[in-house]
């Protein structure tokens, strides 16, 4: 092994550096594709927890290793049981991954830069698409996302990955379109995917909420977006966020919570998201006439 340097009584070569990073890049990975999803709450416990091993078992603290050490040694087939979707989903990546065919490895690095550089929300876009369904009185169902392009819900729907327009929002809850009949997704003034499904909530929201409703609830509460439903019986816009439904708001309304919802500081979304979780039932608010 090549020797590069000493801290202290470890010595450190080329060979462990190299190791660093293929673990890291790796985690990173792994990290991206759960993110937007409850499982990557799990994964980090995994994690800590084996951390906390790798902390005690050092310290020669026998009791609580081997009370641990019982946790790392049905590990694996724990994960292989609570992932099984998630590992499915990243078997399925790496054998679809052909980044370097001739033209992909270009395409991959420009779609990176561009994903990083910083891309606002067509808010008026959002905003007309959603006045001209609820006139028409067409059901939409959309979830923004500033933080995740939410992999594994674009996974259930088909790939769009297209810029944010009001013409294009509208040809796909067109109701003889056959993206219509699902969630579309959007991320970084892009529109990732359309058709999608979404989970459903197990609260009961009421009578008056439908499938729609439900679901862009049940959406709201296992990440965090800002969910908005188009009413195909009445024509009334709701937004969905942290578990909590505002029902028949304004355009008005809906631009102030989807700005909100863009400038709000991500631990600000985080402490409210685990304030609201914590409340058995989420008050609902009393439809408007």
């Amino acid at each position: 092994m090549i020797f590069l340097f000493k801290i202290g009584f470890l010595e450190i070569g080329f060979k462990d550096i190299l190791d660093i990073l293929l673990v890291s890049v790796l985690l990173t990975q792994v990290y991206k594709l759960m993110r937007g999803s409850v499982a990557i709450k799990v994964f980090v416990g995994f994690l800590l927890l084996y951390l906390l091993y790798l902390v005690v078992n050092a310290l020669q603290m026998e009791l609580l290793s081997a009370i641990l050490g019982q946790f790392m040694g049905v590990g694996v087939l724990a994960a292989i049981i609570l992932f099984q979707q998630e590992i499915r989903k990243f078997l399925l990546l790496l054998g679809r991954t052909n980044i370097f065919e001739e033209g992909k490895l270009i395409k991959n690095i420009r779609f990176w830069s561009q994903n990083n550089r910083n891309q606002r929300f067509s808010i008026t876009s959002i905003i007309e698409a959603v006045k001209s369904l609820a006139g028409s009185g067409t059901g939409a169902l959309m979830v923004l996302s500033d933080n995740s392009p939410l992999k594994f819900y674009a996974e259930s729907g088909d790939e769009v990955d297209s810029l944010l327009s009001k013409r294009l929002l509208l040809a796909i809850f067109n109701k003889y379109s056959p993206l219509h009949d699902g969630a579309v997704l959007i991320y970084k003034n892009r529109i990732v995917a359309a058709r999608c499904i979404l989970p459903v909530t197990e609260q009961e929201p009421g009578a008056q909420y439908g499938l729609r409703h439900r679901a862009g609830l049940g959406m709201s509460e296992n990440t965090e977006t800002l969910v908005i439903v188009v009413s195909e019986e009445t024509g009334q816009i709701s937004t969905m966020q942290n578990g909590n439904i505002n029902h028949n708001i304004s355009a008005q309304e809906l631009r102030k919570q989807i700005n909100e919802y863009l400038n709000e500081p991500k631990y600000i979304k985080k402490e409210k998201r685990e304030v609201e979780k914590a409340e058995i039932i989420p008050e609902i608010k009393e439809e408007m006439v």
